[in-house]
This record gives structure tokens, C-alpha cells and sequence, in this order.
């Protein structure tokens, strides 16, 4: 089937839209929660509030999606298992990843000081934002048991394409934090730490949410015995898992040190800057988890192809998803050509921030198309369960291409941070287009 008869298929699209549109509907409350934090933060009397939350939030962000293979291996071997109709190998899969996932939760809660002593020790923030972001990330930090269980019932649900029950999960989390974020900070005057409360309790309403949810299939499915599931979780039994998590967790590290990069050397730069490319962040953010919506379809898809060991499903997924994606990225970038000046007058009423982000808009108005293939072909590697692939694409974009490029134009300031991350997004979207080119959509369907 052509592309252009798989964008006309109204089956086919169908498929895509009832596995893409709950996620890109949850997704998109995740950004809008941080536009809510910028804007709110945004409007209190000076600029070194959003800057703290910036740096603060950042940190608990590097620790959360650093340990994002979680969800994104969880999806990956559960879509398989469920190609496969292998009921007891989804369950197994479900009790492994949430027992991680206490497991790292306990280890980031112990090395919690040590965490954001070396994450200031990096940034050459002013004084007062440093003491903010602390603040915030002393409160923030305890959300992390919860969160990281989240990650790992989310990517139960996913892989076994059940979008809306993730979509009410993390609706319920975000529009916690939205309503919890206007109550404690503009209604209680709690400033930073009103913000970062908001954002534990969302998390734990999010975990009770997903929760219940897995309970419900669960009870639906049937088969479930916890004992003898208990039983079977040697240390053999999380070698594949673990190995997949590895790869992911190296990716992952490699992503989040680019992002972090970011808002560090924006602080050295100034308050006002670090301040803009939070807003500027926001919006990037945006794009990604919109994207990462029919990536999610990808995941799915993919996942299940290599359960069947269907060639056919696996292309048609992968072509169907890159000219959807293609086409939200064209929106997205004429969105923020028209009216990315305004978003920015929302987000903040502080003259120099706004000055200074509009500096720097040209950038997120080229990003969706530069970076639409990178969202995609995540998604596809995920839901293949190849994250080698992911690894060392990612190495050669953060390492061969994102700190070269910074280094070499750091005489330009906050525009080198913005074309190294221009450029990264480009070398992630071209490796690993190439490497399904020529490697994985040959072998992919044999790997199940």
C-alpha cells in the first residue's frame, strides 16, 4: 500500500487516531502543567522564583526521565508479549518493572543530598535562585515513589494498547497539579514551595489512578496469581528487562544531560535568560509530548508486529505514523510562527524575560520539523525492544554533535545552546532513520 493510500485509508487511521488521540490528549496536559508552573511562577515580583523552579524542576526531571526506561521497556516487551497472546508474561512483566521501580525509588530517596548538592555545584545560578531551587526540589523529591511506579503501570497499559486508561491517569495527575498549582501559589501565597506540594500530590493521585486501572484489567483478564508470579522473579527472570532497561537508561542520560546543559549554562548566562529558555523549554516540551502521542501508536504497533511476526503490520505502522507526525510538526510550527509572541506574554509579565525569550522564538519555530523524526522513531524502536539502536544514536548525537556544536559557537551565547539543540534533534531523527532503513526493517519482524 502506498503512503498516500495509507493516508487515505480510513481503517487504517482510524487505528492510528484511537491509540494516538488519548495519548496526545494526556500528553499535552503534562506541558500545559509546566506552562501552568511558568505562568504562575512567571508572575510573581521577580525573576530569580522562575528561575529556581527552571533549575529545581530540572533536576527532579533528569532523575525521572533518566529512569524513564521504565515506561518505555515496559511498553516494548509487554506489546510483544501481547502480539503473542502471552497473558502471563504481560503479568510477570508488570510485577518486575513496578518492583524496579520501588527499588530505584528507594535509592534516589537515600541519595537525595548528595543529588542536589552535585546538580548546584554544576549550575553558576545567582544566590537566590540556587536557594529556590533547593527549596522546591526538597519538597519535589519525595513524589518519587509514586511517579516512578506511575512509569511503570503507564507502560503496562500502553503496551497493551489500552491509551485511555493511561489518558485518565495522567489527566487526573496534571489537572491535580493545574488546580493545585492556582491554589497553594496565587491563592495561598506559598510561592515555590505551593508549586512543588502541587506536584506530590498530583503524583500520588496519578499512582492511585493507574493503580486501580491495572486492578480493573487485571480482574477483567483473569489468571493472575500473585504467589507463584512472586515466586518466578529471580534474578534470571529481569536479565532481558534489565538488559533492554540499560540501554534505555544510557539514552536516556544522554538526553537529559543535553536538556540539563541547557538550563545550567542558561543560568551562567543570567537570571533572565535561564528564566526565557524555561518558557522557550515549555513550548519544546510541548511538541514532544504531542508527538510522542502517535509515537506511543508506533510503540504499540511495532510491538505488536514483532509479536506476530507481521512485516506487513510493521511498515504500514511506521509509514502511517511518520506522515502524521510530519503533519503535526508543520502545525506546530506555523502555530508558533503566528502566535508564539503572545504565548509568551501569557507565560510571563516580566518585561526582560518576555524580551529575551522573543530573542530566541525563531528556534522553536523550526524545531517540530527538525526534531518530529526523533519522537518517531523512539517510538518504533521502543515498541521493537531494540535499544542498543537508541543507545548509541543518542551517544553520537549528545557527544559527536551537541557539545561540539556548543563549544565551537559559545561565543554566540544562548543562540549556541539553541542550534546545539537544533542540530542534535536533526542527528537523532537522521541515524535512526537510517539505521530502520537499511538494518532494523529487514530484521525486525525475526526478532519477536
Amino acid at each position: 500500500m502506498s503512503p498516500l493510500n495509507l493516508l487515505l485509508n480510513k481503517q487504517k487511521n482510524s487505528q492510528l487516531f484511537a491509540l494516538a488521540v488519548p495519548m496526545i490528549l494526556s500528553n499535552i496536559t503534562v506541558p500545559l502543567l509546566g506552562l501552568v508552573d511558568t505562568a504562575v511562577v512567571g508572575h510573581l515580583s521577580n525573576a530569580y522564583y522562575l528561575g529556581g523552579v527552571a533549575v529545581g524542576s530540572t533536576v527532579i526531571t533528569l532523575i525521572l526521565w533518566i529512569l524513564g526506561f521504565l515506561r518505555m521497556s515496559t511498553t516494548g516487551l509487554v506489546a510483544q508479549a501481547f502480539g503473542a497472546k502471552e497473558l502471563h508474561t504481560q503479568y510477570r512483566l508488570l510485577m518486575q518493572s513496578a518492583s524496579l521501580a520501588l527499588l530505584l525509588s528507594l535509592l534516589v530517596l537515600l541519595l537525595q543530598q548528595p543529588i542536589i548538592t552535585a546538580a548546584m555545584a554544576l549550575s553558576d545560578a545567582s544566590e537566590q535562585v540556587q536557594y529556590y531551587s533547593q527549596a522546591y526540589f526538597n519538597i519535589r523529591i519525595w513524589s518519587t515513589p509514586f511517579a516512578l511506579v506511575n512509569l511503570a503501570l503507564l507502560g503496562w497499559l500502553l503496551g497493551r494498547q489500552q491509551p485511555k486508561a493511561a489518558m485518565w491517569q495522567l489527566i487526573a495527575a496534571n489537572l491535580t497539579n493545574i488546580l493545585l498549582d492556582l491554589l497553594f501559589v496565587i491563592g495561598l501565597g506559598w510561592g515555590v514551595e505551593g508549586a512543588a506540594l502541587a506536584s506530590v500530590l498530583a503524583d500520588m493521585t496519578g499512582f492511585a489512578v493507574a493503580a486501580s486501572m491495572v486492578v480493573r484489567t487485571i480482574k477483567r483478564e483473569g489468571g493472575f496469581e500473585f504467589l507463584p508470579l512472586l515466586r518466578s522473579l529471580s534474578l534470571n527472570s529481569y536479565q532481558r528487562l534489565v538488559r533492554l532497561n540499560l540501554d534505555i537508561f544510557i539514552r536516556s542520560l544522554c538526553l537529559q544531560l543535553a536538556f540539563a546543559f541547557m538550563t545550567f549554562q542558561g543560568a551562567n548566562l543570567g537570571d533572565n535568560t535561564v528564566a526565557a529558555n524555561a518558557v522557550l523549554l515549555n513550548l519544546l516540551l510541548l511538541i514532544s509530548y504531542a508527538l510522542d502521542g502517535i509515537a506511543y501508536y508506533g510503540e504499540a504497533e511495532v510491538g505488536r508486529a514483532v509479536g506476530e511476526k507481521s512485516h506487513q503490520r510493521m511498515t504500514q505502522s511506521v509509514t502511517l505514523a511518520g506522515l502524521w507526525s510530519a503533519i503535526f510538526a508543520l502545525l506546530f510550527t506555523l502555530f508558533f510562527a503566528l502566535w508564539g509572541e503572545q504565548i509568551i506574554k501569557l507565560l510571563t509579565n516580566i518585561s526582560e524575560v518576555r524580551q529575551e525569550a522573543l530573542a530566541y522564538l525563531g528556534w522553536v519555530v523550526a524545531l517540530p520539523l527538525l526534531a518530529f523524526g526523533s519522537y518517531l522513531f523512539d517510538g518504533v524502536y521502543i515498541g521493537a525492544a531494540q535499544g542498543k539502536a537508541m543507545r548509541n544514536t543518542m551517544i553520537l548525537a549528545t557527544f559527536g554533535v551537541f557539545f561540539p556544536t556548543w563549544l565551537l559557537l559559545q561565543d554566540y551565547g544562548n543562540h549556541a545552546l539553541w542550534a546545539a539543540m537544533s542540530l542534535f534533534m536533526v542527528t537523532r531523527s537522521l541515524s535512526l532513520a537510517l539505521d530502520y532503513r537499511y538494518r532494523l526493517s529487514k530484521t525486525l519482524t525475526k526478532t519477536g
